[in-house]
């Protein structure tokens, strides 16, 4: 397995595929990422020579990717959060803050339902 950023990457995977394995790592940007170390998208990553790796490495390094990014996103929230703007006190919540209806969906961001059953009432 190779390792880019901290992350192994799969060696049976194409290049393209393999890079997105990262955080922050999409297939757009993983294209771009191998034309600019000038290496083929259809090569697999076992295929990979040395300096194939380093140049990928190189390229890689010129994005926000895996734990600087995360905290950044975290940051974002947070601040959302604190200033208390709309989409803020949804995350507080725990809520859909996109304009999606939470009556009958909705389960991912507000958990698993529990039901709970009303006793009977003893009447006398």
């Amino acid at each position: 397995m190779a390792r880019i950023a901290g992350v192994d990457i799969p060696k049976q995977k194409r290049g393209v595929i393999a890079l997105t394995y990262i955080y922050g790592i999409g297939k757009s940007r993983a294209q771009e990422i191998l034309s600019t170390a000038k290496v083929d998208e259809s090569t697999k990553v076992s295929d990979w020579n040395d300096d194939e790796i380093s140049k990928i490495r190189a390229a890689v390094g010129e994005f926000t990717i895996e734990g600087e990014l995360r905290s950044e996103t975290q940051l974002n929230i947070k601040r959302l959060m604190d200033i208390g703007c709309y989409r803020g006190i949804r995350h507080r919540a725990g809520l859909p803050l996109r304009g999606q209806r939470t009556k009958n969906n909705s389960r991912t961001r507000k958990g698993r339902r529990k039901t709970v059953a009303n006793k009977k009432k003893v009447t006398k």
